[in-house]
């Protein structure tokens, strides 16, 4: 059995590579059943904080001219109560199997796992939502998949300038001076990096706006919006968080990374719905359609659409990371 660290999965995954790789698959589909949630009362006694135990599961089967399908779960752990001592209060791992044999391949780090497939699945959103000519990019988040997002979005289009807000200024100030060392290395050519204090303005700036945090109040203002933008929404996974408002998910052609994720668990949509403001036939489209076809994304002269997508997250992201981190370390 294989065990691949953090560091060593984040070595092995090419953003690019996995982009293509998470295409596919949206393509090609895979079994993907609901996350499930088991809650864990009370684990340190009377008083004590509740846990979660989540299972996230999704295999495929073998097909014409491959040696067999693949299983995989993620396996998540909430303990509120561990930054009482001071521990991560999120663990996760990743079993890989063989889908003929159910023989363990590998184990993986979960949480970098995490990090890079979620951030490159809005890499695929943006190849289909984002104007192919969109320079600039405003990141809502200083957390650990901001500069992800952040590299993963230059990847995708020839963004030649980044700003970054937070809720703490001095964490964007410091995000901004190490990615302003790094972010033009990696995607090959001079980006610069900002941090800014005024979220309206730089959101009106941007080509694209990603946000990524645990907000339960909207960040992104749909008056704040204009012609031609892109927004990609990757917190608020929950249905009491939230990261735009109302008339932001109204303003925007809406697109999810998988429909049955969104309608249930995104914030940014079903609070909209609750409210009255869309409907569930607000969705356009999920990743599966514009993988197929089924559905189309931005058109490659619209310079005036603005689209949203919303992610959630699904396991089929995480079986098809854990695939290629594990054939590239192979090699």
């Amino acid at each position: 059995m294989k065990v691949l660290s953090a560091a060593e999965i984040d070595a092995a995954l090419d953003d690019l590579a996995l982009i293509d790789r998470l295409d596919g698959l949206f393509r090609a589909g895979c079994e993907m059943p609901v996350r499930h949630h088991h809650p864990i009362r009370e684990p340190l006694g009377p008083g004590s904080s509740d846990a979660m135990l989540l299972l996230m599961p999704a295999w495929t089967t073998a097909q014409p001219g491959a040696v067999s399908g693949r299983v995989g779960v993620k396996v998540v752990t909430v303990f509120p109560d561990n930054g009482k001592r001071s521990l991560p209060s999120i663990y996760g791992q990743y079993l890989l199997l063989d889908g003929s044999t159910g023989a363990t391949l590998a184990l993986l780090d979960g949480t970098m796992l995490t990090k890079r497939r979620t951030a490159c699945a809005s890499g695929l959103a943006s190849r289909y939502l984002s104007r192919p000519d969109a320079a600039s990019l405003l990141m809502i988040g200083t957390g650990a998949l901001a500069p992800e997002l952040i590299r993963v979005h230059a990847k995708v289009r020839p963004i030649r300038d980044v700003a970054i807000w937070g809720r703490t200024a001095k964490q964007a100030e410091a995000l901004a001076e190490r990615l302003s060392a790094s972010l033009p290395e990696a995607v090959g050519r001079p980006v610069t990096v900002r941090a800014v204090s005024d979220r309206r303005a730089a959101l009106q700036d941007a080509d694209i706006v990603s946000c990524a945090t645990l907000s339960k109040e909207p960040l992104v203002e749909g008056d704040w919006l204009r012609d031609g933008q892109h927004v990609d929404l990757v917190g608020a996974y929950t249905p009491q968080m939230r990261e735009s408002n109302d008339r932001a998910v109204q303003r925007a052609r809406l697109y999810v990374d998988t429909r049955a994720g969104a309608l249930k668990e995104g914030g940014d949509v079903v609070q909209a719905i609750a409210s009255g403001a869309i409907t569930e036939a607000a969705v356009v489209a999920d990743l599966f359609e514009l993988a197929r076809g089924e559905r189309s994304g931005r058109a490659a002269d619209d310079h005036t659409s603005i689209t949203l997508f919303k992610s959630v997250g699904a396991a089929l992201e995480d079986l098809a990371a854990a695939e290629l981190a594990v054939e590239a370390t192979v090699r």
